[in-house]
């Protein structure tokens, strides 16, 4: 186990893409799958691969983001913990300018934990990641900077930082968020992307970001796909690509493709929402040697009942029902339902994302609605079927 490695979790992400979901809460602590947080998902990653010394970054709308993360993850072991930074204007009077800047702020923490090896990853992505397996490549190259990639389809891959590699894997070029994003040799259609997860030699963090801060007259926005990796490219770092689709998570069937989505859009959040419906879902929630954590909460079993004598019995088809949930005398097809929601007699929900405390009124219908937190629908009331009343 890599006990020695230090984590630095990347939290501090507005999501404004995501609104009106980020509105009152950072998008690493955004609900997904009616039970976890986006940020569940790194963090299971990190503790099924072994690892036991982790730094969470925050920064935007943390408040949600740290009352989960301080009542849910814990490590008790000695010298084990997963702590919370946010933002404390360290070295000026400003936040965190920029995703390198944020571990800039943050480089006491790396200096006292006498890393060999640091990893800097995001928060605020759904994906399955072996973390040991990548750092193993980053060790057996002998990397100064490691990037983990995944190919993408060029037409969705503008959002991204763009790798060019060679034959060995090493990292020849890299372009941040092109608008017509180059192509894989060999490969029309598709482009490698950076997924914003790195592995990196202490020193040579260290090293490059005092560098980024210190150089007069040169300047910088401080984000390692902007500035840091072009400029570890140029000093001719040794610089690798790990593929992530070599990753093998435990447990999962042999052949499996590795899972990563961007959250980063309404739709895209959605989609992958529904995705879980599926009866052989590409996200595995219940594969036993590779759990996702997330809170524990007190609620009971969800119900599905008659809401008295003479009503029908309540409908569920190829849907995902959380703890705590009633479905009474109702009908809910093609839905994520999160956690302690109550749907009403004669209620009938279709292809939605129903986040938890939701009460959904008698008679009320709703086809491909996404609903946020205890939120209200009054008894009758229709939204999906039609654009114009909905507006």
């Amino acid at each position: 186990m890599s006990t020695k490695t230090l984590v630095m979790i990347m939290a501090g992400g507005k999501g404004s893409r995501l609104g009106p979901l980020t509105i009152h809460r950072s998008k690493p602590g955004v609900p997904f799958a009616g039970r976890y947080r986006i940020i569940d998902f790194a963090l299971s990653n990190f503790v099924n691969s072994g690892y036991r010394r982790i730094y969470v970054l925050t920064q935007y709308m943390s408040s949600s983001l740290i009352k989960h993360l301080s009542r849910n993850w814990r490590l008790s072991g000695f010298g084990e913990y997963i702590e919370v930074v946010p933002a404390q204007m360290r070295v000026g009077e400003f936040w965190y300018r920029g995703t390198a800047d944020a571990v800039y702020q943050n480089l006491n923490l790396v200096r006292d934990a006498r890393a060999e090896h640091v990893a800097v990853f995001g928060g605020d992505h759904i994906y399955k990641f072996a973390v040991d397996q990548m750092e193993d490549y980053h060790r057996q190259m002998q990397c100064d900077l490691t990037v983990a990639t995944f190919p993408v389809r060029s037409a969705e891959a503008s959002g991204f930082g763009i790798i060019d590699i060679d034959k060995s894997g090493r990292i020849i070029g890299f372009i941040e968020k092109p608008k017509h994003p180059p192509e894989i040799p060999g490969r029309p259609g598709w482009s490698l992307v950076s997924m914003g997860n790195y592995f990196f030699r202490r020193e040579v963090l260290e090293r490059v970001l005092v560098d980024d801060h210190a150089t007069p007259g040169r300047p910088s926005r401080h984000d390692f796909g902007r500035d840091i990796i072009p400029k570890l490219l140029a000093d001719g770092a040794r610089v690798y690509s790990y593929d992530f689709a070599e990753n093998r998570i435990p447990g999962e069937p042999e052949g499996a493709e590795p899972y990563w989505r961007d959250v980063g859009t309404i739709d895209s959040y959605f989609d992958s929402n529904m995705e879980l419906r599926a009866r052989v879902p590409a996200l595995d929630l219940y594969n036993r040697q590779w759990r996702i954590r997330s809170a524990q909460r007190d609620y009971p079993p969800a119900r599905f009942v008659r809401a008295g004598e003479g009503e029908r019995s309540a409908e569920v088809d190829d849907s995902l029902i959380c703890e705590g949930s009633i479905i009474a005398s109702a009908s809910v097809r093609e839905t994520m339902l999160g956690y302690d929601c109550f749907v009403h007699a004669g209620a009938e929900i279709v292809d939605s994302v129903v986040l938890s405390g939701c009460d959904i009124g008698r008679g009320a219908r709703l086809r491909r609605v996404l609903l946020d937190k205890n939120c209200k629908i009054e008894p009758g009331c229709v939204v999906g079927e039609d654009p114009d009343a909905d507006r």
